[in-house]
């Protein structure tokens, strides 16, 4: 990965990540393709949405078709037909997810964690090594170690705890993959340590300190939030910990979120983001416009003939109307996942679009001050 910071505004930053697949131009936010897809659109509609960089996710990929089959058909890239880059997360967080329906799905020891398929029941083992050889078959551009995430509020004993699996394993990944780039494994491939400690700065420091010391990382993100914590908390978190984060490599705030979420974090020195929310609420009726969002689902939209938001360029606004998307949504039709998913998308990556110009030109602060204005917010 070659990486270069275009330009500084306050603490905002405008880079570019140069990998295999292209370069992504940052802050960016990356739509979240689970399966190897994002749901209800293909790899041609998130090219007409400009996406340079999807996320695809370790645990779900391993289980279904596996990652063998995955290798088999070219990859990532091969099987899915997106030609751009793929991030693809280590499941730790699915494991975490997992715990919280059910503890006896999941078991943490000091080398890795036992879960339990949600397809099947049957039971699996992830350690640094093995979710690494997952993707390295996957052939994703950035992959993410395997982490000990957990729920917040927490006690301290469980926090520091999950700091010292979180190191523990970060050191026998980053020493993995140098060995398996000696052998020709993975040379094209990156990756990053993720910074855990829930919201305690001495934890914070403490996990963030230790990571970054592993210099043969490529980039660091920051986990373990948006799982249960005030907002401001997460705010104050995060610009709290950048500090102990190099300049020279790229900051990922993982699973964060709403438009605002991601306007604060740039704010605080933040490079990437991934978050289903757009795609989610798309399918839930919830759609996302320059002056906050709107629920299509309501009977006012019934006979509205304006697009969803009247300053947007993307593909459903410029053809259909509130009326056709409600009335779609109210019938129960397939056609308005798609439609509703490529506005939302468009918003959130049209937004970050934006913010670079922003801070190109030396504007951010304005630029925030206005982004809150178009939604009646000081």
């Amino acid at each position: 990965m070659q990486f270069k910071i275009d330009a500084i505004s306050g603490n905002a930053r405008a880079t570019t990540l140069t990998m295999a697949h292209g370069e992504v131009q940052t802050p960016v936010f990356m739509p979240v393709g689970t399966q190897g897809v994002v749901k209800a659109l293909d790899h041609t509609d998130m090219l007409n949405l400009g996406a340079k960089i999807i996320l695809g996710n370790t645990y779900h990929l391993y289980l279904r078709p596996t990652s063998k089959v995955v290798k088999k058909l070219g990859g990532l890239h091969g099987f899915s037909k997106f030609p751009n880059n793929f991030l693809t997360d280590s499941g730790g967080f699915q494991a975490f997810s997992l715990g919280k329906l059910d503890k006896k799905n999941t078991k943490q020891d000091e080398n890795g964690i036992m879960f339990k398929s949600h397809i099947d029941g049957s039971m699996h083992y992830f350690t640094p090594q093995s979710v690494l050889d997952t993707q390295y078959d996957l052939g994703s551009d950035i992959m993410m170690i395997l982490d000990d995430l957990v729920a917040l509020p927490n006690t301290r004993e469980r926090i520091e705890l999950s700091i010292k699996r979180t190191t523990k394993w970060a050191k026998e990944a980053i020493e993995y993959h140098v060995s398996q780039k000696a052998k020709g494994i993975g040379t094209n491939q990156n990756i990053f340590a993720i910074i855990q400690g829930g919201t305690d700065k001495e934890f914070r420091k403490m996990s963030a300190e230790q990571l970054c010391a592993m210099s043969d990382y490529d980039g660091f993100a920051i986990g373990g939030l948006s799982v249960g914590e005030l907002n401001n908390e997460m705010y104050d978190t995060v610009e709290y910990t950048v500090q102990f984060m190099p300049k020279d490599k790229p900051r990922y705030l993982m699973g964060v979120g709403t438009p605002e979420d991601l306007i604060e974090n740039i704010d605080r020195g933040v490079d990437m983001f991934d978050c289903v929310m757009p795609t989610r609420n798309a399918r839930n009726g919830t759609l996302f416009t320059t002056f906050g969002r709107i629920n299509i689902r309501g009977a006012k939209f019934k006979e509205d003939g304006k697009p969803i938001d009247e300053a947007c360029s993307c593909y459903t606004c410029q053809n259909y109307s509130r009326a056709y998307l409600n009335h779609l949504y109210r019938s129960g039709e397939m056609t308005y996942f798609r439609l509703a998913s490529i506005h939302n998308l468009h918003y959130y990556l049209n937004l970050m679009k934006e913010c670079r110009e922003a801070i190109l030109n030396d504007n951010w602060s304005e630029f925030k001050k206005e982004f809150y204005l178009k939604r009646g917010k000081k």
